[in-house]
């Protein structure tokens, strides 16, 4: 017998917060894809802009050089207090991951950039899943979709020198005070030697829902339990350094991760990318990230897996940043140019398009 409680006759206001709730994301993904204002900025001009460095067919626009890795996620059980999703339960959820470097080209050096990323794929039972995306530094340069287009149009390199115009650059950073942090970081950033010892940051702020049903607004990050470099630092001249200190690891153990849960505090902005939290705020330790083993992102797990940061069980819920769903409407128009080119080049790395949806 059905519970009369959970008729939408007897608790109508129920189905209008839904469908309020569903409004309000269509309306975020469609203002940012251009929909509603075609006019305004779309996903498909940030796309575009990020081709004009070139365009690699089969490869992603963004983070094109990387490799697959695989394993585990050991919950640890203490964030299930915060979150009611499944992961957070004590017990092992599999993995599937990808590292790579930042830019369209595939075939960059790794010194090239000192910036390195990390995204996760969690497969959850009942057909749920949890994707994130993480990169190597504490803060984002910008807080809008608008401002990384223009990021974007200002350090794109002048075909007469195949360098950016310092006079543009200095002139969008001027007019973007918050990129303040993380011109201050990447100063002195260098490109690490590993994957493997790299912290990487969710910069983006997300709520985790309890089993009351109460909303905490968190980021998080996975920190390394190595911290050395193994011996296996770049050789002079190896442009693909990262990709064989990684297998050399692996073939010596898995490698871990701790994914650390930082819990914000009323005040903390959840809508800008640009400002980190203070650094007293809570920490919860939600369990061990295990990695495997690794295959070349052309024929790995990875290459066929949009890493969408929307894509949540329930249990996890985007917050009012504006880069969410930016991210996640480039990343699909992204997808769809790159899985169309490879009929027409068919050495192009393939990609199954229906293993990017979340269902």
């Amino acid at each position: 017998m059905t519970d009369p409680s959970l008729q939408p006759s007897r608790q109508p206001w129920r189905w209008a917060v839904i469908a309020l709730a569903v409004g309000v994301l269509a309306a975020a993904f469609a203002y940012v894809g251009g929909w509603l204002t075609p006019q305004r900025l779309s996903s498909r001009q940030i796309v575009n802009q990020l081709q004009q460095g070139g365009v690699h067919p089969g490869f992603r626009r963004n983070h094109a050089k990387g490799a697959c890795v695989a394993g585990y996620f050991e919950s640890s059980g203490a964030a299930s207090a915060y979150s009611k999703a499944s992961v957070f339960a004590p017990g092992r959820t599999p993995v599937i991951g990808r590292f790579a470097l930042p830019g369209g080209n595939p075939y960059a050096p790794d010194s090239s950039v000192p910036i390195r990323s990390f995204a996760l794929r969690f497969t959850l039972p009942h057909g749920e899943q949890w994707r994130t995306g993480m990169n190597s530094m504490p803060v984002f340069p910008v807080a809008t979709p608008q401002a990384f287009y223009d990021q974007l149009v200002a350090t794109q390199p002048d075909p007469a020198t195949g360098k950016p115009d310092p006079k543009r650059v200095g002139a969008f950073f001027a007019a973007h005070p918050e990129t303040g942090p993380f011109l201050a970081w990447v100063k002195t950033a260098k490109p690490s030697a590993s994957y493997v010892t790299e912290t990487y940051e969710a910069l983006n702020a997300f709520y985790f829902v309890d089993a009351e049903g109460k909303r905490h607004a968190v980021r998080w990050e996975v920190t390394p339990e190595a911290n050395d470099d193994a011996g296996t630092g770049p050789q002079a001249g190896d442009p693909d350094y990262l990709a064989k200190d990684l297998q050399q690891r692996l073939a010596q153990g898995p490698q871990r991760w701790h994914l650390r849960v930082t819990l914000a505090e009323p005040g903390d902005p959840t809508a800008d990318a640009t400002k980190a939290w203070p650094a007293d705020r809570p920490t919860i330790d939600a369990g061990t990230l295990v990695i495997e083993s690794e295959q070349a992102q052309d024929s790995g797990p990875c290459r066929d897996i949009n890493y969408d940061p929307t894509v949540l069980p329930a249990g996890i819920e985007i917050s009012d940043d504006p880069l969410l769903p930016a991210r996640s409407s480039a990343y699909a128009v992204s997808y769809l140019r790159r899985t169309r080119e490879e009929a027409h080049f068919p050495g192009a790395p393939r990609a199954n398009p229906s293993s990017e949806h979340p269902q």
